[in-house]
């Protein structure tokens, strides 16, 4: 059997303070409210157009969960991986780590994220939809993050039902040096 890294208990333990030290910004029954809309929106638009919803991988993988178990109409999902934190809590340059299998020309494709910051990576996906020939392209984001920084200006969600102010977030899909996303809610540590 492996030993455990002798280093473990520190990430373990600085984790569980930041945590419990945390400010919850929004509660897991706002999140849920806010999905309901989110997907109430996304049927009225959607329902009847055989969409393609592509998760972007890692963040968006709660948010994809949750909001696809609301929509009662046929589609297909598929993911793709781009991202620009790669662990870090600053982003960096666009590493697309994979592409989507499921082609894209000529579908109404829905890319799901867990949250709109700075929008870089959001840009880039949305070029590469547009040269896959995808007859429309809409967004949903759980949170948009409020500041003047986008990476396009005027970049905004096609649906997106919870703001945050401008402190680095973590929590249902979003996390902290790649840890919570698990957490039942939307938080800010202390101090950032």
């Amino acid at each position: 059997m492996p030993k455990l890294d002798p280093d473990y208990h520190q990430p373990l333990a600085e984790m569980r303070e930041m945590m419990d030290t945390a400010d919850c910004l929004i509660d897991q029954q706002q999140v849920e409210r806010a999905l309901d809309r989110m997907a109430d929106e996304i049927t009225r638009d959607l329902g009847d157009k055989l969409p393609v919803f592509y998760c972007v991988m890692n963040g968006g993988l709660i948010t994809t969960g949750h909001l696809l178990t609301r929509l009662g109409f046929p589609l297909e999902v598929d993911y793709l991986h781009a991202t620009r934190y790669r662990g870090g809590l600053r982003g960096g340059e666009l590493f697309w780590r994979v592409s989507p299998e499921i082609p894209m020309a000529g579908r109404h494709v829905v890319i799901v994220d867990d949250i709109l910051d700075e929008g870089a990576t959001l840009a880039a996906i949305l070029a590469y939809c547009r040269e896959a020939g995808a007859a429309s392209i809409a967004t949903a984001v759980l949170v948009d993050k409020r500041h003047d920084r986008k990476a396009v200006p005027g970049l905004k969600a096609d649906y997106c039902s919870l703001e945050v102010v401008d402190r680095y977030v973590f929590g249902f899909g979003m996390d902290y040096k790649g840890y919570w996303r698990n957490a039942p809610g939307i938080f800010a540590p202390k101090g950032l």
